[in-house]
């Protein structure tokens, strides 16, 4: 499955999780916090959990094709680099687990 997640309109923390909750359907109690993100991003491959809309089988991957990065990278490099690092932490949880779901990060 792939997701399109536009970094040039996403200006702080506030943004990013407002974009992701939007384009992943997190529930609207979902802390805007990097571990709530975290959490609801582990749990794609979950049916079950009522933690995103958008699901994928255990064991797929979700492409996240982010439009924006060189400026993102500019102007809010902070928030870019919580990204990458919450999606690092999400993929070493789907390893912990033994499963083959992986999230993957492709630029445009």
């Amino acid at each position: 499955m792939k997701v399109i997640i536009d970094f040039t309109k996403i200006k702080d923390l506030e943004t990013f999780h407002a974009a992701f909750s939007e384009t992943m359907g997190f529930p609207q109690f979902q802390g805007n916090n990097l571990d709530a993100w975290i959490n609801c991003m582990s749990s794609i491959d979950d049916l079950d959990s009522g933690l995103s809309s958008i699901t994928i089988s255990p064991n797929e991957s979700l492409e996240m094709i982010i439009i924006g990065t060189e400026i993102a990278l500019k102007n809010y490099p902070e928030v870019f680099n919580a990204f990458l690092e919450g999606t690092a932490s999400v993929n070493q949880r789907f390893l912990k687990k033994r499963s083959k779901t992986i999230l993957k990060i492709i630029f445009v």
